[in-house]
């Protein structure tokens, strides 16, 4: 059975770039690494956050179009977006959230802390300290290294069909069940970090693609074969797979009708994306 290490990167919309970029690099602290333009729109920024070496399972992207509607966030998508920092890092945070007058709710689930608030743009947010996971060397004025965010700690996911969703990332992405608490089920990867899954328990009527709502989100290989090897993989599971897409900075293929997973923009299917190791950012 193939296991993925977690999470290689998500992808989400919002509205005016100079906000995106003022709230993610400015507030958060994270590196601005790549700008470029989307692949399949290319009138369209396609901006990438991250941490120092934009390595993977750090990496946020997103595609900011201005004049696009709000989303709305359910069934078929990322609900919650989580980044960990490292421990003893929450109360700087909180100074911080405070600071830019950005409202946050202080809750907890399996025994953890989260500061859960949104970016400018309705995309839903979360911080809790975790200890695995390397720091993060990219310091931004006071998100010095001892609190910036390392990476993402993980997501919860909202889904139209979670029994589906469950099967899909226990039988086919490796992931294992290790807590289950009120309306959640918590799964696990082997990477040390963007390797937590939670899962809502109830389901969702389907979400809006839209500004402030998760496009994608894509999963860890560990080469170019094992890239190959999970695309036969998934599709020895029955799932109908795409080629093989060189992104320049990664290649990439689509997993088709994972019901009641997540949407991608254009596409009435729930899909998965696979993603290899990151190449090098270059400079276009």
């Amino acid at each position: 059975m193939k296991k993925t290490a977690g999470i290689h990167h998500i992808t989400a919309i919002v509205g005016h770039p100079q906000e995106n970029v003022d709230f993610y690099a400015g507030i958060l602290g994270l590196r601005l690494i790549k700008k470029t333009v989307n692949f399949d729109d290319p009138s369209t920024y396609h901006l990438y956050f991250g941490n120092e070496g934009g390595e993977p399972g750090t990496i946020i992207t997103f595609f900011p179009w201005p004049d696009a509607s709000q989303g709305k966030i359910g069934g078929g998508q990322v609900g919650v977006t989580t980044y960990a920092i490292p421990v003893g890092a929450l109360s700087y945070w909180e100074e911080r959230l405070s600071k830019f007058s950005i409202v946050f709710e202080k809750t907890t689930r399996f025994g953890e802390t989260y500061l859960q608030f949104e970016d400018y743009h309705g995309l839903q947010l979360e911080l809790v300290e975790r200890a695995s996971g390397q720091l993060n060397n990219w310091t931004f004025g006071e998100v010095t290294t001892d609190v910036a965010i390392k990476g993402f700690g993980g997501s919860i996911l909202y889904s139209t069909n979670p029994e589906s969703t469950m099967k899909t990332l226990q039988e086919t992405m490796g992931l294992e069940k290790i807590a289950e608490e009120n309306d959640l089920i918590r799964l696990k990867s082997y990477g040390e970090i963007d390797n937590i899954i939670d899962v809502k328990k109830s389901s969702l009527p389907y979400g809006r693609m839209g500004v402030g709502t998760v496009h994608h989100i894509a999963w860890r290989a560990e080469d170019d074969q094992d890239h190959l090897e999970w695309q036969e993989y998934v599709q020895g599971k029955g799932y109908g797979v795409t080629e093989v897409k060189d992104r320049n900075y990664f290649n990439a293929f689509t997993l088709e009708n994972m019901v009641g997973f997540y949407l991608k923009l254009r596409q009435i299917h729930p899909v998965l994306l696979m993603m290899n190791p990151m190449k090098p950012w270059g400079k276009n």
